[in-house]
């Protein structure tokens, strides 16, 4: 049976499968039945300064984007951070954690960018019990306007000063989180580390306008008549965060460097997928927010049985595996050659792959007048554009060509020598052209 106790900064917990920082996270009652369900550990909702807590809107706060089966698949999010007492928080974290030893709680934080003011904080925070702080760096609306969240993750030496302070004042793991809004995330990942932060957590949420309502001319979410830029999260922006998660993992100044992965985690298989990019766990929210708390039933289940089918004993046995396969384009195995192949006997005749190539491809499926799909090997580059576009798994696949055949499409044979390719240095595992 897989073990999914997972070690992440020494914090130990039952799985990997953290809440990230949001409004499931706001208050102790919803923590509760958060680690009632299974959770292993929650970022409690940003925290603030002392003093007059912010004021949320009273209005919707979220804007939709929706699949084509009305599947929730990103939401647009203009709430701020806790609109609660900081000492309330503070009282609530300090009696969940009595309650749940073995389970982790990080305490988010976001005050202006003085060291007076993180200096205040920092040892109320560590009073209270929690197992250690995340800093919120990626804030892009209401916060950052004031000068914290993303307007300090957008500078790399802000990131790095403030971690220097958070390293100084506080004494448990101090885990930064970055903003998706920048160009290059390694930058500000490098700054984390350069500043001693123990890990880094990714991606906060993007800066986005998801619809406009064409009556009212506004923006949606809509508070009396006008709209603002919101936080963009959910399956959608899965791909974003991960790709930039494998640019942390492989980057030799940030290599190695601890990371929790966020965006999109809606399955066992989405966290499974950011672990063997090098995260140690993942957090989520679009999904606790659509499904409720018992979905991480689902993703403990599923992890554990997939772990046992590979033979996987604990989650650390896997964490970065697929690191070294992530390269350039330019150090990609250009002998590699593939075709596809439509299964006839699960083929629908539905004609999407015949449409998509036909229009926006090579031109290499052909359509007989009963509607049977075929395609011409003397044309088809491998593409992979019908497989995407089937809407029955399985029915297109790749196949790969074995070095000495002849690829029908150049005349050229199949390479199987591949003595002038090497190891590039930069990307273990990956190979490259001399």
């Amino acid at each position: 049976m897989a073990d999914l106790t997972t070690d992440f900064l020494g914090i130990k917990t039952p799985n990997p499968f953290w809440l990230a920082s949001a409004p499931p996270t706001d208050k102790e009652y919803n923590v509760r039945r958060a680690f009632e369900a299974g959770w292993g550990g929650v970022v409690w909702k940003t925290l603030g300064s002392e003093g007059p807590p912010v004021v949320n809107v009273n209005g919707p706060r979220y804007g939709a984007i929706y699949g084509a089966d009305r599947r929730l698949l990103g939401l647009n999010n203009i709430e701020l951070i806790t609109d609660r007492d900081l000492f309330m928080n503070l009282e609530e974290i300090k009696r969940v954690k009595a309650d749940y030893p073995d389970r982790a709680i990080i305490a988010s934080i976001m005050v202006p960018c003085e060291e007076e003011a993180w200096k205040a904080i920092l040892p109320l925070v560590e009073d209270c019990g929690a197992d250690g702080i995340e800093l919120n760096f990626g804030c892009p609306h209401g916060m950052a306007e004031r000068g914290m969240g993303s307007a300090v993750g957008q500078v790399p030496e802000y990131i790095e000063m403030v971690t220097r302070w958070c390293k100084q004042y506080y004494s448990k793991p101090v885990i930064v989180k970055l903003t998706p809004n920048i160009t290059d995330i390694r930058l500000p990942a490098a700054a984390a580390k350069r500043g001693g932060a123990d890990a880094v957590s990714l991606i906060n949420t993007i800066n986005s306008i998801t619809s406009v309502n064409l009556d009212s001319m506004a923006p949606e979410p809509t508070i009396d008549g006008k709209g603002t830029h919101g936080g963009y999260c959910g399956p959608a922006v899965k791909p974003i965060a991960m790709s930039m998660v494998s640019e942390i993992a492989r980057n030799p100044e940030t290599q190695g460097l601890p990371m929790s992965g966020i965006g999109g985690v809606t399955t066992w298989r989405d966290a499974a997928e950011y672990m063997a990019l090098g995260c140690g766990n993942v957090q989520v929210c679009t999904a606790v927010m659509t499904y409720g708390f018992k979905i991480v039933e689902e993703m403990i289940s599923g992890l554990s049985q997939w772990m046992d089918e590979k033979g996987h004993t604990n989650t650390s046995d896997f964490v970065g595996m697929a690191v070294p396969n992530v390269t350039d384009w330019q150090y990609l195995n250009l002998n590699y050659v593939a075709k596809a192949v439509i299964s006839q006997d699960d083929c629908i005749k539905c004609g999407r792959c015949y449409a998509a190539c036909e229009d926006t491809s090579h031109q290499a499926i052909a359509m007989s007048e009963d509607r049977t799909f075929s395609v011409i090997n003397e044309e088809c580059v491998a593409c992979n554009l019908c497989v995407d576009v089937c809407p029955v798994e399985n029915c297109i696949t790749m196949e790969v060509m074995k070095p000495g055949e002849v690829d029908p499409r150049t005349g050229k044979v199949v390479s199987g020598d591949y003595a002038n390719w090497t190891t590039h240095p930069n990307n273990p595992g990956a190979v490259a052209a001399e």
